[in-house]
């Protein structure tokens, strides 16, 4: 009795293992078109993590069929409402690697700025807006670098005017960040490391709003640094463009280049 009781005890076993096998390969004979519509109910419902495990068994199993291409747009969509930022990032580049001249090669580009743009917020930043030029702008820096490529290689598209008013919004945003650094080492005493970065600002960030912050920043410190001529000249940059009530125009560029020649001379270096 006890040796036939073991018998049906391991034939139980068995069973319960084949049949968690069988559980496990639920998909084993799905077809592409089935595991596509499984991973896109998954993204309209908002299950990211069913969206995702199917469109990576669709790339698995069928990577160069009908759906492999719009999966790997999609699942970059899924990735990066799954909080995987480089995740999504890797799955666009994979895509425009492989697919360079397909219709919505636009929109990968396009969805590496949103990611990258999206990548240093937190849920409260998700809702209600904060400066963004005090956040890391090393993201945002690429972000800029995505919309950009955007509205250069693909003008006509519908994500052009969406992609330059961000690349707008963000260049404002990281010649402000400069400034808040430039008023940090004012804060500090340490006013020629305010003026380089203000130098800076001028020379890469002209037609901005900070432009006029970094001349203001640049009298102040060549002022408490006793220079003053280096003083006088930004503050002639300075009146120069608020009476044409315009910074970054011609007048302003050719005005610059003496001041910034002046500052690169005085710190013993060369202009270039």
């Amino acid at each position: 009795m006890g040796r036939t009781l073991l018998y049906l005890l391991l034939g139980a076993t068995l069973l319960s293992g084949c049949a968690s096998t069988e559980e496990k390969d639920k998909t084993a004979n799905w077809s592409a078109e089935r595991i596509y519509s499984e991973a896109s109910a998954g993204l309209n419902e908002g299950n990211y993590d069913k969206a995702i495990k199917n469109y990576e068994l669709l790339e698995a199993r069928y990577p160069y069929g009908q759906y492999a291409a719009q999966a790997q747009l999609e699942i970059a969509y899924a990735y990066s409402h799954y909080d995987e930022p480089d995740a999504a990032i890797d799955a666009l580049d994979r895509f425009i690697r492989l697919h360079p001249d397909h219709p919505e090669v636009a929109y990968a580009y396009y969805m590496k700025g949103i990611v990258n743009l999206e990548r240093n917020l937190g849920l409260m930043d998700r809702f209600v807006p904060t400066d963004a030029s005090q956040r890391d702008p090393v993201s945002y820096a690429q972000a800029y670098k995505d919309f950009k490529e955007v509205v250069e290689r693909f003008p006509d598209t519908k994500y052009a005017k969406d992609a330059q008013q961000r690349a707008v919004y963000l260049f404002n945003s990281l010649a402000m960040h400069e400034i808040h650094i430039a008023n940090y080492y004012m804060d500090r005493g340490a006013y020629l490391a305010a003026v380089k970065r203000a130098v800076g600002v001028v020379e890469n960030y002209q037609r901005t709003p900070a432009a006029e912050k970094a001349l203001l920043i640049m009298v102040d410190a060549y002022t408490k640094l006793d220079l003053p001529e280096f003083a006088a000249d930004a503050n002639r940059v300075l009146v120069l463009n608020r009476e044409q009530g315009k910074f970054g125009s011609d007048a302003y560029e050719e005005a610059n280049r003496s001041l910034l020649k002046r500052f690169w001379d005085y710190v013993g270096l060369d202009e270039g």
